[in-house]
């Protein structure tokens, strides 16, 4: 029982000096990874001219910057929900495009990635709205009979949109249609992070 009680700091000093000294390397990408993650939020929330802002570092801690960069845009990639998704996606590959050197392979991902868009607003809204429209119909029903048995009549039509059994239902069915598409989107963006 005479065991020592350590703090957080003596436990992770400990997991420092079992780890071994930290390469020069991995001390630039700690330094600099976050300035570019900044960089990037910069990038997305106001009008900055990236490039000048990752030529203002040294060239031994641009890659770092530009990583940093990267992955915040990559982050904001998403489906195209709605008019500020789209913009914040153009806006993101706009700026991918200026970080990253394979020009080449980017369009192709981006193409791919345009295609999904695509598809998403077209036939995945359709596939929405009949989910949408069956849902409701389904839940319609299943009132009608409730109140049936129950000897109860409904005058008018009942707003099943409203109901919280109805929300729920239609958020798991949307978050299964749409599970397909982060799929994809999410093995895109871990491809263009891959990219040089």
């Amino acid at each position: 029982m005479d065991k020592e009680i350590k703090s957080a700091r003596e436990i992770a000093m400990e997991k420092v000096d079992k780890a071994g000294v930290a390469t020069e390397e991995e001390r630039l990408k700690w330094k600099h990874f976050p300035q570019g993650e900044l960089l990037g939020a910069k990038y997305l929330k106001e009008d900055c001219d990236m490039v000048a802002a990752l030529n203002q570092y040294p060239e031994t801690a641009r890659k770092y910057v530009a990583g940093g960069a990267a992955e915040v845009l990559l982050g904001n990639i998403g489906l195209p929900k709605n008019d500020i998704v789209r913009k914040t996606n153009k806006k993101a590959m706009d700026g991918l495009k200026l970080l990253k050197k394979d020009k080449t392979r980017m369009d192709s991902f981006f193409n791919q990635l345009d295609r999904l868009f695509d598809h998403y607003t077209t036939q995945g809204e359709q596939q929405r709205k009949q989910a949408n429209q069956s849902l409701k119909a389904d839940f319609e029903s299943k009132l009608q009979q409730a109140a049936q048995q129950q000897g109860l009549s409904i005058a008018g039509k009942i707003d099943v949109e409203k109901q919280p059994q109805f929300q729920q239902e239609w958020r798991r069915i949307q978050t299964q249609l749409d599970s397909q598409y982060l799929t994809l989107l999410e093995e895109y963006k871990r491809e263009l992070a891959n990219l040089s």
